[in-house]
């Protein structure tokens, strides 16, 4: 008893100490969902979007979340923030806690970070086509297992937006507990991916290699007009012109020959047939000659040939033909007119732009826009902040907690598993001797 009270004061004071962390920077926002998301959330009311939102509380906790609550359905749901996010000024951290409590064969559990409705869009016709900066979380379907981060950056020379990828993202974890994602934007264009604390990848996003396509374009391009000129030689061998094929090289050999020192195994009945009719079989009594034909009895293999070499009539092996040589083809020799394989001559790429920092797009709403198999996916405390502190702290007195609790559950119902297949060996092993 002693020890849970002192356990109690311990945790009291752990959550004390973070709270005081957290009063003294505040994050941008954070949606705990203690309270109904009614008059907040703005659920879409496009026809696709026929899923249900649920306020509900997180499996085995008394800590409540968004809910999706039925399968293989379409969902759409946003909340505008009280003010643009810059994503410009310095750092800025995004983060939620996603519970996957029936797991995730084929959906999405992503958030998107919606540009101003200026860009052409209103919350209550949120769907798939709306305008986001950021696409972040998990999604995992088929090959697919990932979690996304895509910036949605403007081209200033074609003006258009462009969808970058993050190459080679982590995967989304395959058990049942709660889990916070976290994606940290630097001002030196550092990108860091964690994964309940712990840091799953690191980027650059104006690396080549970080991105899909990558934010800067390629300097030059290959020249959509060039063509290869017609006497241009791509061959790198080529057949002997001066050869000649041998006298007494024939193609009309065959490939194979009987073999004429093959012989006949004793025994061998050259009289018997492979199949007989099989005698046991008789013709049906509502067979009709007229309708169905004249009854044959079906086949089985003869008895008198499986205890001899052979049955019918024996014929010679083939064996390889040692004269065969098969068509002939000079040798190929190296072409003296070879030039390599031609491509395009590269010239300056007229949308290349040089950057020292992405054009983030201010972030005014978040949404959630998902098609889903599963339903029990679980969204909660979700947060923007521009301190790492900040959101480590919110990990530390939300997600730490629940996680505990779900693990040591997990662990419990595992080695009651064990030991229920335990005593069901047992008990086999006891009918076999008894």
């Amino acid at each position: 008893m002693e020890g849970r009270q002192i356990r109690a004061v311990l945790v009291l004071v752990v959550i004390s100490c973070v709270g005081f962390q957290i009063r003294a920077s505040d994050p941008i926002f954070i949606e705990s969902f203690d309270e109904s998301f009614d008059g907040r959330w703005i659920v879409s009311e496009k026809d696709d979007y026929k899923g249900i939102w649920k306020h509900s509380k997180s499996e085995g906790h008394d800590d409540y979340g968004l809910l999706v609550s039925e399968q293989a359905k379409k969902y759409a749901i946003v909340k505008e923030l009280d003010e643009a996010v810059s994503l410009k000024d310095g750092t800025i951290v995004l983060q939620f806690e996603v519970r996957l409590q029936k797991g995730l064969e084929c959906g999405g559990a992503y958030l998107k970070y919606l540009r101003p409705q200026e860009a052409g869009w209103k919350p209550a016709e949120f769907d798939n086509d709306c305008p986001y900066s950021i696409m972040f979380g998990p999604d995992k379907c088929g090959s697919t297992n990932k979690v996304h981060f895509i910036l949605k950056h403007k081209n200033p020379k074609s003006g258009k937006y462009v969808e970058h990828h993050l190459k080679y993202p982590p995967s989304v974890p395959s058990d049942k507990l709660s889990h916070v994602y976290t994606a940290i934007l630097k001002p030196d264009n550092e990108l860091r991916i964690l994964i309940d604390g712990e840091e799953k990848k690191t980027a650059n996003f104006l690396s080549a290699e970080d991105f899909e396509p990558a934010l800067i374009p390629a300097e030059t391009i290959p020249d959509p007009n060039d063509k290869k000129p017609e006497d241009w030689d791509e061959r790198a061998k080529i057949p002997d012109p001066d050869a000649v094929k041998p006298d007494d090289w024939d193609e009309d050999a065959p490939m194979e020959i009987e073999d004429e020192e093959a012989v006949k195994p004793e025994g061998w009945l050259d009289d018997e047939p492979e199949e007989i009719d099989d005698p046991d079989a008789s013709k049906p009594e509502d067979w009709d000659d007229e309708e169905d034909g004249e009854w044959e009895a079906p086949k089985i293999d003869n008895p008198k040939c499986e205890i001899a070499p052979g049955c019918g009539e024996w014929k010679r092996p083939m064996k390889r033909n040692p004269a065969y040589k098969g068509k002939w083809h000079a040798p190929l020799i190296d072409n003296p007119d070879y030039k390599g394989i031609w491509k395009p001559q590269q010239i300056p790429n007229p949308d290349y732009f040089e950057l020292d920092r992405p054009d983030f797009e201010p972030i005014t709403a978040i949404g959630i826009e998902i098609w889903t198999m599963q339903d029990g996916i679980l969204f909660d405390n979700i947060l923007i902040a521009n301190d790492e502190k900040v959101a480590e702290a919110y990990r530390d007195t939300t997600w730490k907690l629940k996680f505990e609790i779900e693990k040591e559950k997990q662990k419990a119902e595992e080695a009651a598993s064990g030991l229920s297949d335990g005593l069901s060996g047992l008990q086999v092993i006891f009918f076999f001797f008894f």
